[in-house]
C-alpha cells in the first residue's frame, strides 16, 4: 500500500490505523515520487494493492497523479482512495473525474478509513482473481483449437 501526503504527520497516522491492520506501508511525499514510487513496483511486478492519495501535494497535485496512474496501463487498475483536507462537492466531483475509487475527507476516521481500505483491497482481489481467470480460460480455449484454425 502507498501512503502520498506531504504532511508527515498524516503520514504518520495513516500508517499507524493501516500497519495496526497488519499492511505494509511505502511512502510518498510529492506528486512526482507517488508516480515514481508506484511505476518502479508495478515494473518489479509487485503494484500497490491500493493507493492513499492526498490532493494538495508539491510537483503534481494528487489529480494529476490519479490521472495518470488511470491512464497508464501498468497502474490503470491500481485503487486509489483520495485522502484530503478539500470536502466541498467540486472537490469530490473532480475527484472522481480524475479516476479515483473513492475519497475520504480529512480528520480521518479510522473506523472509516479501514472499512474503506478493506472494500477497495476486495475489489482489487476479486478483480486480479476474474483476471488471472480470464487467461487461464483464453489459454483452454487456445489450447482446444484445431491447428490451422481461424482465431
Amino acid at each position: 500500500m502507498l501512503i502520498a501526503d506531504d504532511n508527515l504527520p498524516n503520514c504518520e497516522l495513516l500508517d499507524a490505523v493501516l500497519s495496526e491492520q497488519g499492511h505494509e506501508v511505502a511512502f510518498a511525499h510529492d506528486g512526482a515520487e507517488t508516480l515514481e514510487v508506484a511505476s518502479a513496483a508495478a515494473e518489479q511486478g509487485a503494484p500497490f494493492d491500493l493507493v492513499l492519495l492526498d490532493i494538495m501535494m508539491p510537483k503534481l497535485s494528487g489529480y494529476e497523479v490519479c490521472q495518470r496512474m488511470k491512464a497508464d496501463p501498468a497502474l490503470a487498475s491500481t485503487p486509489v482512495l483520495m485522502v484530503t483536507a478539500l470536502h466541498e462537492t467540486g472537490d469530490i466531483e473532480k475527484a472522481v473525474d480524475a479516476g479515483c475509487d473513492d475519497f475520504l475527507s480529512k480528520p480521518i476516521n479510522g473506523v472509516e478509513l479501514k472499512t474503506r481500505v478493506r472494500s477497495l483491497l476486495r475489489v482489487r482481489h476479486l478483480t486480479n482473481e476474474r483476471d488471472r481467470l480470464l487467461a487461464y480460460l483464453s489459454e483452454v480455449d487456445d489450447r482446444e483449437k484445431p491447428p490451422g484454425a481461424a482465431a
